[in-house]
């Protein structure tokens, strides 16, 4: 008969709760990182990714300058844009390369013809038409001017085309009497008796004029008289390009005062002009840049000292882009406006990284729950312990031991350790065992009762110790 007691039970599973929460909160913590790495690494792809192409006239021109000092600030700014900047030969075949679609960026003034596409981002000069006559004699009005010759005070000859087409002069001898001024003529020099000029007709920067003291020095001398252009609304209605001005007292020049009162007269625009396919986020991005960082885009010689917003006005000569419209507009943006963008990128990469670490979980690294049909094999095993327990005490061992496991399985089906498949398996095998246990207790009983009673039946009568003395005296008598 074996006297073998009762072995211990295999050790159960680790409990998984803990190892499955901190799976999800490390894949939940992998989720955010990995989104705000991909979020931060397309926002650093689009930010180094475009190149905005800039047509420009000659190297020395006011436009190539001014786009040397935007990519410039750009590139200080560490900005998302980087410039290419292209020469011509003049303005005129920058915007023809802008025409083309050939550049992203391009200078225009108002009198030029104006590419289909152009949209503005921002009024980067003025120009001003000073109408000046020699000494103190008034000039009345334009229309005198056809038959005086003219001379044209400008830096281009596309101003001398400008002010042939306001005074109505047609191709012919007429024509002839507008000319250019030679380069570097002083109004002295323009206004001599020997020149024979009836009227000077200066198209000049407006910051440039306020800036250039020839004009209260020639005053001084007398040598020339500014005279209002009366025609200025009826030019600015003939020509959408010309805007209405007035020059208030004083504008040219303090001491003495020029003009001594204010006067009406004309002017152009220099307009910043972009592609209208460029995205609405580009151009409000760059025109932000540019009114934020104005003075110092500014040349010496005083172009685009004082940068004005687009026009948003429906009838403007060349319309504002969409994007600086909308920053223009509305220059306090809502956190949605400004980030929705990032905000859509994550939400992308949120919704991908998420749902490949959930199927990784799901799938691969996921503890799942012990079956309760599985704890059927351990009740099954003390089962089978029964039959070689030879003692209540062995037996005691295995009732723990099964009832650890009814402990252990009702633990687990609360906290989700243990499922119910094979739940039903579980309490039968259970039962069936609580039953062998009981029965082989009652054996045990029955069978101690019986032994205790048989070893009383087998047992010698007890001696007389007296008897035995008084025996063995005779005897020995």
């Amino acid at each position: 008969m074996s006297t073998e007691g009762p072995t211990a039970s295999p050790p159960r599973r680790p409990k998984v709760i803990k190892t499955n929460q901190q799976q999800v909160f490390l894949y939940v913590v992998l989720t955010l990182l990995l989104s705000l790495a991909t979020v931060w690494g397309g926002r650093a792809l689009v930010h180094n990714s475009e190149t905005l192409t800039f047509a420009v006239g000659a190297p020395n021109s006011d436009e190539a300058l001014f786009a040397a000092k935007l990519a410039a600030l750009l590139k200080d700014n560490a900005s998302r844009f980087r410039i290419k900047i292209v020469n011509n030969a003049d303005n005129a075949k920058a915007l023809a390369q802008f025409d083309r679609k050939q550049a992203d960026l391009a200078v225009l003034r108002t009198d030029a013809k104006v590419p289909l596409r152009a949209r503005t981002l921002a009024i980067l000069e003025h120009d001003l038409v000073l109408l000046l006559g020699p000494g103190t004699k008034k000039i009345k009005s334009l229309a005198e001017l056809k038959k005086k010759k003219v001379a044209v005070l400008a830096e281009s000859e596309s101003s001398l085309a400008f002010v042939r087409s306001i005074l109505d002069v047609p191709d012919g001898p007429d024509a002839a009497k507008i000319q250019m001024a030679p380069q570097g003529a002083t109004l002295d020099k323009l206004f001599a008796p020997a020149s024979g000029l009836g009227a000077v007709i200066a198209v000049v920067h407006a910051s440039k004029a306020v800036r250039d003291k020839a004009y209260a020095q020639a005053a001084r001398r007398g040598g020339f008289t500014l005279n209002a252009i009366d025609e200025a609304k009826a030019l600015a209605r003939k020509f959408p390009g010309i805007s209405d001005e007035t020059l208030t007292a004083g504008t040219l020049s303090a001491s003495p005062e020029i003009p001594d009162d204010d006067l009406d007269t004309i002017g152009l625009e220099w307009l910043l002009v972009t592609q209208s396919k460029m995205s609405p986020t580009t151009a409000g991005e760059l025109a932000r840049t540019i009114y934020e960082n104005k003075s110092a885009l500014g040349l010496d010689n005083g172009f685009a000292t004082h940068i004005e917003p687009a026009s948003v006005e429906k009838d403007s000569f060349v319309m504002a882009h969409q994007g600086a419209a909308d920053y223009i507009n509305d220059d306090t943006k809502s956190f949605m406006d400004k980030y929705s963008d990032l905000m859509y990128l994550g939400a992308a990469a949120l919704s991908v990284i998420g749902s490949i670490f959930a199927a990784i979980y799901a799938k691969i690294t996921r503890i799942a729950p012990e079956k309760a049909s599985e704890l059927a094999t351990a009740i099954l095993d003390i089962g089978e312990r029964i039959e070689h327990a030879r003692s209540l005490d062995q037996l005691e061992c295995l009732q723990d031991e099964l009832e650890g496991i009814l402990r252990g399985a009702v633990i687990g089906l609360r906290d989700g350790t243990i499922s119910t498949d094979g739940l039903d398996t579980f309490k039968l095998g259970y039962e069936f065992v609580r039953d062998e246990i009981g029965m082989r207790r009652d054996y045990l009983k029955r069978h101690a009762g019986e032994a205790e009673k048989l070893a009383q039946d087998t047992a010698p009568p007890p001696h007389d110790e007296g008897n035995l003395v008084v025996v063995k005296t005779a005897q020995s008598a």
